[in-house]
């Protein structure tokens, strides 16, 4: 449901979030929702693990000796001759 909310806002700042939300087609009201929406969501954690990223660990497995550089630069080598 919404609601109603007054804001006090310097003009100038209020003229260039208007000019902002017109040369982006959206309403002064959503831009403004949108930013509080952003700022107040909680942040994941950057080492949380989704359940996908979970479920493919481990999918693929490569012998001890492996280097993944020797193998790129191979490939590099073959894409750019």
């Amino acid at each position: 449901m919404d609601k109603k909310l007054t804001l006090s806002l310097d003009r100038a700042i209020i003229e260039s979030a208007k000019s902002y939300a017109k040369s982006n087609n959206i309403s002064l009201s959503k831009l403004i929702e949108s930013y509080l929406a952003t700022l107040t969501e909680k942040k994941r954690n950057s080492t949380e693990i989704t359940p996908l990223v979970e479920s493919l660990s481990g999918v693929i497995s490569l012998d001890e000796d492996y280097d993944v550089k020797d193998d790129y630069t191979d490939y590099l080598i073959e894409k750019y001759k």
